[in-house]
């Protein structure tokens, strides 16, 4: 499912906000994407990037960020 609102998401660590993920990756948020009934987004849409949600679990629950420039310049 694609939301083009955004959804307050959290880890075992943290709550993430519109306000703090756009802090977070630097860019200002377009569309997220959910996978089948999972609570995490698989990706967030910014301005510039896509970004891959990643949850990464040992003790505790958390995600990691890496950003793809959404429109990369080719020469």
């Amino acid at each position: 499912m694609i939301l083009c609102e955004w959804k307050d998401f959290q880890t075992d660590t943290e709550t993430y906000s519109q306000a703090d993920f756009e802090e977070l990756v630097n860019d200002e948020f377009d569309a997220m994407m959910f996978e089948d009934d999972e609570e995490i987004p698989a990706y967030i849409w910014t301005v510039n990037y896509v970004c891959i949600i990643k949850k990464n679990t040992r003790m505790i629950a958390d995600i990691s960020i890496t950003k793809i420039p959404r429109n990369p310049v080719c020469s």
